[in-house]
């Protein structure tokens, strides 16, 4: 009975974790995604802006629904991007095949014609707007509760301010 009560308490503390998720990011002017990595993420190095390379993390997800997005993480706004060089920085290293994510951000159509989303990460105080959400990403434990923002370092807003 106890294993019952459990487990009903761990699904529905779920269920609400991810109503709030939705809520916050729709708030936020995002779109909510949540799926597992389907591949290995990989570097892609980047173009400069004031000195600092703009580089990205990218992987493929599947999400909960069954779509494949091509997801783009700006590896700036991870707190282990100054001594990441031309590797993904900390946390974003940490991300592994199988992993399950909670993406908020931006849904854009792929060259390919496919699905992706950007701009999952902090919009640096600026109000959201369509098409820059104050996003994030998240990794989701096993049962399905968000940890912390990965994307949430604003050690490089400047450069867009």
């Amino acid at each position: 009975m106890r294993f019952v009560l459990t487990t009903i308490f761990c699904l529905f503390t779920a269920g609400m974790a991810m109503a709030d998720e939705v809520q916050d990011c729709q708030a936020d002017d995002g779109h909510y995604v949540t799926g597992t990595i389907q591949d290995t993420p990989s570097f892609v190095p980047g173009h400069g802006r004031n000195g600092v390379e703009l580089s990205h993390t990218r992987l493929t997800l599947r999400a909960d629904d069954g779509k494949t997005y091509d997801v783009r993480i700006d590896n700036v706004f991870a707190s282990g991007y100054d001594q990441a060089g031309e590797d993904i920085p900390l946390p974003l290293s940490s991300l592994k095949l199988g992993d399950k994510l909670d993406l908020c951000g931006n849904i854009f159509t792929t060259n390919d014609g496919g699905q992706g989303i950007d701009w999952v990460h902090t919009n640096c105080g600026a109000p959201p707007i369509s098409g820059k959400p104050n996003g994030w990403l998240k990794v989701l434990d096993a049962a399905a509760i968000p940890g912390p923002n990965l994307e949430n370092s604003d050690e490089y807003c400047s450069l867009w301010q």
